[in-house]
This record gives C-alpha cells, structure tokens and sequence, in this order.
C-alpha cells in the first residue's frame, strides 16, 4: 500500500498575533509547513504530500515545501476550504484525481504540529497497515478534569470529577484506510441540520459511521503550535535539535 500525506495548512493562524497565515510564520527561520512537510517526507512510508493551503498562498505554500522538503517526492498544494473538514475533503478530491488504489493509506496531519518526527508517523502507518481502518496518536492526560455547569458571571460550578486513566489528548497525523476515510466524509457531507456539525477530527467522522478506531502511543514532540508561548517552546526544542 503506498501513502499519501495530506497535511492541512489553511489555518489563519489569528491566535499567533502574526501578519502571514500560520503556516508561513516562521519558527528558526524556516515557515512552519516546511518544518512539518520535511519532518513527514523523513518517514520512508510517506509517498506523496498534498497539502491545503490558505486562500492566495497556494504559491507561497508550495515553494516554502519546495525548498525544505529534504527528499524527491510529490508535492501538490491546492487550496484549502473555510474549515479543517472541508480541507481536508479537498485533498481526498485531488488524491483522486491521482488514481489510487481505494487501500492507499491516508495519513492526515495539521502543519501546527510542526516537530512531529517520522518515527511517529511510521508507527501510525504500521497500525493501518495491520488491520486498522483508522489510526491516531494518543498522549496520556496528566490533570485533572473536572466537568462544569453552565457559566455564571463569576465563574462556573464544578458537576464532577471525570477520572482520567481512560482518557487521551489526540494528535497528528492520524492514519486511515482512504476509501473508508472516503465514505466517512461522504456520510457526513449527507448529513443536514444540527447533525451535519464539523468533526474536531476525521477519526471521529469514522467513530460516527461505526468503524474502530486505534490509538497507538503519540509524542510529544508533536505539541500543536497555537499561540505565541507555543511558537517560543517550538523554538526551544528546535535550537535543542528536536
């Protein structure tokens, strides 16, 4: 099975306070989709990279992956659509136009999560190669979580403790068999009204179609670069060579 990487990079970005679209603040010197396309082209099971990028950088996306991909592979850059779904359902649209085998691996992974390494994305391909329709990287929960009320103007009343050994923080890149990641977008694009609300994550558009979905171990490493203390702990571990 080969596989197709698309990585989403349509993000404004606004929380980062910065002028470009967050895939082309740059972290060390280099834009962050640049980081995330070489860091996913290390990974000798990645194949090909389409990646989603904003409104009018589609140029701008490309030459930035171009110039720091690190290994000849293909790259197409297509724009992007007004939410991650849509997005990503953009880069499912031009993996067809390729004609794939419907068993391609589909990796789908967001360029906020710039340091990624490739071993990750190697153990993510692994479990879709064994069996798995879907895949994700997990990281183990390490505060507490407490479940409120409804807000009042002085705070909220804590409703419970929600106990924490069964519960993971969900990263990038998530892995997926692409025709059944194929007919997941396809249910929820049918779906109308208050139903049709976007998913957080494509592994959740297959949890609602019925299939499983895996968690192997994440890394953390790939933290998703949000805001301006996230670009500045980026920037540390990369001077640290991550």
């Amino acid at each position: 099975m080969t596989c197709t990487v698309i990585l989403t990079a349509a993000g404004t970005g606004t929380r980062l306070g910065h002028a470009l679209p967050k895939a082309l603040v740059p972290l060390d010197g280099t834009p962050l989709v640049a980081h995330a396309a070489r860091r996913l082209a290390a990974a000798p099971s990645v194949d090909r990279l389409v990646v989603t990028a904003p409104a009018g950088y589609v140029d701008d996306v490309r030459r930035a992956v171009e110039a720091h991909l690190g290994r000849d592979i293909p790259v197409l850059v297509v724009p992007g659509g007004a939410s991650r779904q849509e997005s990503v359902a953009r880069g499912l649209a031009a993996i067809d136009l390729e004609g794939v085998a419907d068993d391609e691996v589909v990796l789908v992974h967001d360029a906020a999560r710039s340091l990624a390494p490739a071993d990750l994305v190697e153990r993510v391909v692994a479990a879709v190669h064994a069996g798995h329709p879907g895949v994700i990287p997990v990281l183990p929960v390490t505060d507490t979580v407490k479940r409120v009320g409804p807000d009042e103007p002085d705070g909220a009343p804590v409703v419970a403790t929600v106990p924490r050994g069964d519960l993971r923080r969900v990263q990038t890149p998530q892995g997926f068999r692409r025709d059944v990641l194929l007919a997941a977008h396809a249910a929820q694009s049918a779906l109308a009204g208050d139903e049709a609300t976007a998913a957080t994550d494509d592994a959740a558009l297959l949890e609602a179609a019925g299939h499983e979905v895996w968690a192997v171990a994440g890394d953390e490493l790939a933290m998703k670069i949000t805001t301006r203390r996230d670009l500045a702990v980026a920037a540390v571990l990369t001077e640290e060579g991550a």
